[in-house]
């Protein structure tokens, strides 16, 4: 198996980290460089303010001579690393100081133009050519007398502005490399937590499709995957268990088919040949009529089955008299009970009690389980068949004083062809199906249906319907 999603994790990882330093390396350098030259401009043009308004003025009114204002602009270059001009308003240097490595000032300023800048506090070039590098240049009047008369002019180069931007950078491109190689742990947890278990289920499928349900997927954590890996596991074992199930329908329905088939062919081949005679052949004809009826009976169950296993069964609901549907489903055993000298008592909560529910479903379920109670019950023995009224609920009890069911069996006789002791039945006609067609069509109205038993007393099955349509 390609371990394709853990390369494309990896690599989406590699591309993060390149962007990271691309854009700490692009955007954020050109930020910070902007940043910088604004807030050194900021700097330069508060303190040339400040001298142009505080400190120059009495140099053109003849308070300050010419070597105390060079002493002030000696401070000032030397504190911002600057060079520093006075001019006048025609563009004349009269007063400059600079550090080694900035030109002299000129004599006079060509071009001189104190508006140039616009707006701006600032402007960055070689100031007409004076630089042979870019310098941030700020300017501010000089004012005596509500007139203006000169400029203090300062210019800062801005390689060094670069440098410092150079070593903020470092420790940026540091940081970024660090958080980088920190966040490795991420791909670390991915693996550990994503990746593998999600290797391990996805193997799990590949068995399952590969029709190995008996692979299972350890559950070691209680997050999604180990939700999921449950759950995998949880169907796992339901297709196993209805594989299972399969099987052993198929063998149950082949051997329930075989047996009567068997017995027919065999009674029609002995009579084709002579070897039951004429006189004898009624009594076979019977048993092969018997049989008949055993298939008939398990093919209608099957089929009934079917319709309950579509899950999309729809119910013909209505508002009918429940004790009607009991009298009449009692009244079609009337033969078999005066044979086996079995009564059946109804106890019945009122005269009339209306249900809402499938007809043709309900009467099927008293049928089952009143030939269930009559299979199983001795004779001069009875059956009791009670209604209760509680509430929005009507509750049916069938019970009979026979046999019981063994306390081992009473959680499988709603499975399809489950058989308790079959030389323990007084009729082998059964099909094993009737108690599940009996759950089936009571939990498809969204009813519920019990049993009580208990060995050598009876068996009692009680199941609720509905009064009025929900």
């Amino acid at each position: 198996m390609n371990s394709t999603l853990y390369l494309k994790f990896i690599l989406v990882y590699i591309i993060l980290g390149f962007l990271s330093l691309f854009t700490a390396a692009t955007l954020a350098s050109g930020l910070t460089y902007s940043g910088l030259k604004s807030s050194e401009a900021d700097r330069l043009y508060a303190q040339a303010t400040a001298m142009a308004n505080d400190y120059l003025p009495g140099y053109f009114s003849d308070l300050l001579t010419g070597s105390e204002v060079k002493m002030q602009l000696n401070g000032i270059s030397a504190y911002a690393d600057a060079a520093v001009w006075l001019v006048d308003r025609e563009g004349n240097v009269l007063v400059s100081s600079r550090p080694d490595s900035y030109p002299s000032a000129p004599a006079r300023i060509r071009d001189f133009d104190p508006a140039a800048s616009g707006s701006a506090t600032y402007q960055e070039g070689n100031y007409h050519g004076y630089f042979e590098e870019n310098v941030l240049t700020v300017s501010a009047p000089v004012v005596q007398g509500f007139s203006t008369r000169g400029y203090l002019i300062i210019h800062k180069e801005v390689a060094d502005l670069a440098d410092f931007r150079n070593t903020l950078m470092r420790s940026v491109y540091a940081t970024v490399i660090i958080i980088y190689l920190l966040s490795f742990i991420v791909l670390l947890a991915f693996q550990f937590l994503v990746y593998r278990p999600l290797r391990r289920i996805t193997e799990a499928a590949t068995q399952y499709a590969s029709g190995n349900l008996e692979y299972e997927i350890p559950v070691t954590t209680q997050d999604e995957m180990g939700y999921l890996s449950a759950s995998l596991n949880y169907m796992s074992a339901q297709l196993r268990d209805m594989e299972d199930y399969q099987k052993k329908f198929v063998a149950n329905v082949s051997h329930d088919f075989r047996s009567p088939l068997t017995s027919i062919k065999g009674y029609v081949e002995a009579m084709a040949d002579g070897t039951i005679p004429p006189e004898m052949q009624q009594k076979y004809l019977n048993i092969i009529l018997f049989e008949t009826e055993r298939l008939t009976d398990l093919t209608q169950d099957l089929l009934t089955l079917n319709e309950f296993d579509t899950k999309d069964i729809l119910l013909d609901k209505e508002v009918f008299d429940i004790h009607e549907v009991i009298k009449n489903t009692a009244a079609t055993f009337e033969g078999i009970c005066t044979k086996r000298k079995i009564s059946i008592e109804l106890i019945l909560a009122a005269r009339h009690l209306n249900v809402y529910a499938d007809r043709k479903k309900i009467q099927q379920v008293l049928y089952n389980l009143i030939d269930n109670a009559i299979k199983f019950s001795d004779s001069d023995s009875s059956i009791t068949v009670e209604t209760t009224d509680r509430g929005d609920k009507v509750y049916i009890s069938v019970k009979d004083y026979g046999i019981g069911i063994p306390r081992d069996s009473l959680n499988k006789i709603w499975e399809r062809f489950y058989k308790t002791d079959a030389s323990r039945g007084k009729d082998k006609k059964g099909t094993g199906l009737g108690l599940s067609i009996v759950k089936e069509a009571i939990q498809a109205h969204g009813e519920n249906i019990n049993v009580i038993s208990t060995e050598g007393v009876g068996t009692e099955f009680i199941f609720s319907l509905s009064k009025k349509s929900s």
